[in-house]
């Protein structure tokens, strides 16, 4: 997903490879692991408890989502990361948090903060939904517009 509009911060999978292959690695915010360490993970059989109990801050984000508030609890949520977690969302927690300090000390330095921003949105052209919708309707679905 985009920040302020410009610079994309995410994981290296899906549509930011090829968002990070157009604008360039440098000018995107990764986080997380890669695909040879997600299949390891799951290979050796994930449990989202190994990164939860060592991390004081994934515990306590965890227990205030539970508890809730203003009579709302997400204990759903956090039993789903607690206990099945299919798209490792603990695993990547710590590494997206440092991916966030990063976003924060980059926003300080705004001469380079803007020149990421315009190298992603000049090179973003190709992401656009119209286009998108359109290879999704050719490739995917076979169906050709209507006039």
């Amino acid at each position: 997903f985009m920040l302020n509009g410009a610079i994309t911060l995410g994981t290296l999978d899906g549509a930011n490879v090829e968002i990070a292959d157009a604008a360039g690695h440098d000018n995107e915010i990764i986080f997380g692991m890669l695909t040879p360490e997600v299949n390891a993970l799951k290979g050796m059989g994930y449990h989202p408890s190994a990164f939860i109990s060592g991390d004081n801050t994934a515990m306590a984000v965890l227990d205030m989502l539970e508890k809730g508030w203003n009579g709302e609890n997400f204990s759903e949520v956090t039993n789903n990361l607690r206990n099945s977690d299919p798209y490792m969302v603990m695993a990547d927690f710590k590494d997206y948090r440092r991916a966030q300090q990063t976003v924060q000390q980059l926003y300080q330095d705004k001469k380079k903060w803007n020149q990421m921003s315009l190298m992603n949105i000049a090179n973003a052209g190709i992401f656009s939904a119209d286009r998108s919708i359109m290879d999704y309707a050719r490739d995917i679905w076979g169906a050709t517009p209507v006039k």
